[in-house]
C-alpha cells in the first residue's frame, strides 16, 4: 500500500488511541495472575493483537470486545504451547514472552516476521539461561527463532539492556520464580519504559529493590492479582500530531492524554515547547500550536521511538538540530537513524548521520517517492513531512501503520490533511 501526501492546512481535535506499551504490559500481567482481569480502552492494533494471541498460546483465556479485553490468567505457570508462537512484528511481545515461557515446564518456540528475526535477543537469552532455564537461538545468532525450556528458578545475573525491553521482561516474570532474582545492569537505555513497568509492579504490590537503575533485587514467590484498569492514551502515537502541529502552524487539541501517566514520549511536548511551539496542558488533553521553531541539541536516549518524527521536525527548525545519544534506534524495526537520513535526504533535507543520531539543518522539503521500509513510525513520520512539503510525497509500505496506529490516515484527513491510501503508486 502507498500513502500519498500533499501540503495541507491542518488542525483540529484528535482522540489519541490507547498506549501500546501499557496495553502489552497489561495483557502479560493479566495472563500471569490468578483470576479474571478487565483491560478497558486498550490499543487495538497488530502489535497489541500479537501480544493477545501470544498470551493465549501460553494459556490465558482472553476475550476481545469492542472497547475492552477480559483475561483469565494462568496463575504464573504457562502452558506448553501447542504450536510455534509467531509474534508478528512485535518486539515487545517477543521479549516479554520468552521470559514468561521460562516460568513453565515445557518447550516453547517463538518466531516473528522478517524484521523480528533480525532484532537482537542475545542478552535476554543469556539472562534466561543464567536464571536456570534453557534458551537457545535456533540459528546461533542471538535472534529469533528462539526455543525456551523452563522452569527458571531465579539467581544472580548481569544484563546489557541496550533495549529496556530486556529488563522489563525479567522484572515482570521474576516475582513468580521460586527464588529471588538479582540483576546488575551493565547498560540501560530507555529508562522511562522501565519506570512504566515498575508502575505496574507497584500497582500490584510487587516487592523489589531498585538501586538507581543499576541493580535490582526482585523477591520470589509472589503473585499477581486480577485488576480492572483503563489504558491511558499513547504519547508515542500522539508525537506525530505534535510534530504536525509544530511544523504546520496549526492548532491541535490531542485528547485522551494524561500527563501523570508514566510514558517517556510525553517529553516531546516540552522539547517542542523549547523549540518554539505553544503548548498548554488541559484536563486529559494537550493543546499545541505551531510557531517559529529553533534548532537545539536533544538527548534522545529516553525517547528513541520519537526519533523519526523529531527528525522531520528538525528540518523545519532554524539553524541546526542535533538528535544524539540514541544508538539503540538502529535496533528497532529498521535502523531508524540510517533510514530517516536516507529518506529525508531524498526530500531535500540537509541531514548528516552520526553513530548515535542525526544532525539536521533547516531545509525546504520537496515531495517525491520515499520508502517507509515496513516501519510504522517511519511511514507516519514521512507522511507528516509530506503534508508540509512542496509537491506530492508517495510513501510505500504504508500498511505498516497498522502495527500501532491503524486510524492515523483517517485522523489526519479529519484534520484537513491531504493523505490518501492507494493500492498503487500511480
Amino acid at each position: 500500500m502507498y500513502l500519498c501526501a500533499e501540503r495541507s492546512k491542518t488542525g483540529g481535535k484528535v482522540r489519541i488511541p490507547g498506549s501500546k506499551s501499557h496495553t502489552i504490559r497489561s495483557l502479560f500481567i493479566a495472563s500471569l495472575c490468578e483470576g479474571k482481569s478487565q483491560i478497558r480502552n486498550p490499543l487495538i492494533s497488530n502489535d497489541a493483537l500479537s501480544a493477545l494471541k501470544t498470551c493465549r498460546s501460553l494459556g490465558a483465556v482472553i476475550e476481545q470486545h469492542n472497547d475492552y479485553y477480559s483475561a483469565q490468567g494462568f496463575g504464573g505457570i504457562p502452558s506448553t504451547p501447542e504450536d510455534i508462537i509467531d509474534v508478528g512484528n512485535s518486539g515487545t511481545t517477543l521479549r516479554f514472552a520468552v521470559m514468561a515461557a521460562a516460568l513453565g515446564n515445557g518447550y516453547s518456540v517463538f518466531t516473528g516476521d522478517y524484521q523480528i528475526r533480525r532484532r537482537p535477543l542475545a542478552p535476554l537469552i543469556d539472562a534466561i539461561n543464567g536464571l536456570g532455564a534453557e534458551a537457545v537461538s535456533t540459528r546461533s545468532n542471538g535472534m529469533a527463532p528462539v526455543i525456551v525450556k523452563g522452569r527458571a528458578s531465579g539467581g544472580k545475573i548481569s544484563l546489557d539492556a541496550v533495549t529496556s525491553q530486556y529488563l522489563s521482561s525479567i522484572l515482570i516474570s521474576a516475582p513468580l520464580l521460586d527464588n529471588d532474582t538479582e540483576i546488575t545492569l551493565t547498560r540501560l537505555n530507555e529508562v522511562p519504559y522501565v519506570e512504566m513497568t515498575l508502575w505496574w509492579l507497584d500497582k500490584q504490590g510487587i516487592k523489589y529493590q531498585n538501586d538507581n537503575f543499576e541493580h535490582f533485587h526482585i523477591y520470589g514467590r509472589q503473585k499477581y492479582k486480577p485488576f480492572d484498569m483503563a489504558i491511558p492514551g499513547d504519547f508515542s502515537s500522539a508525537t506525530f500530531f505534535m510534530v504536525l502541529a509544530a511544523i504546520s502552524g496549526g492548532e491541535f487539541i490531542l485528547e485522551n492524554l494524561d500527563m501523570t501517566a508514566p510514558q517517556g514520549d510525553k517529553r516531546v511536548l516540552s522539547i517542542l515547547a523549547q523549540m518554539g511551539s505553544e503548548v498548554k496542558i488541559l484536563e486529559n488533553a494537550v493543546y499545541i500550536k505551531g510557531n517559529r521553531l529553533k534548532g537545539m541539541e536533544i538527548d534522545m536516549n529516553s525517547i528513541p521511538d520519537a526519533l523519526p518524527a523529531m527528525a522531520v521536525a528538525s528540518c523545519f527548525a532554524e539553524g541546526e538540530t542535533r538528535l544524539v545519544n540514541v544508538p539503540q534506534a538502529r535496533l528497532k524495526e529498521t535502523d531508524r537513524i540510517h533510514v530517516m537520513c536516507q529518506e529525508l535526504s531524498k526530500m531535500g533535507a540537509d541531514i548528516t548521520e552520526l553513530e548515535d543520531g542525526l544532525v539536521i539543518r533547516q531545509s525546504r522539503l520537496k515531495g517525491c517517492r520515499v520508502s517507509g521500509h515496513y516501519d510504522h513510525r517511519v511511514v507516519m513520520s514521512l507522511a507528516v513531512a509530506g503534508l508540509n512539503s512542496d509537491g506530492v510525497t508517495i510513501i510505500d509500505t504504508a500498511e505498516a501503520m497498522n502495527v500501532t496506529f491503524p486510524e492515523f490516515a483517517d485522523f489526519v484527513r479529519k484534520c484537513g490533511g491531504s493523505l490518501e491510501m492507494k493500492d498503487t503508486d500511480s
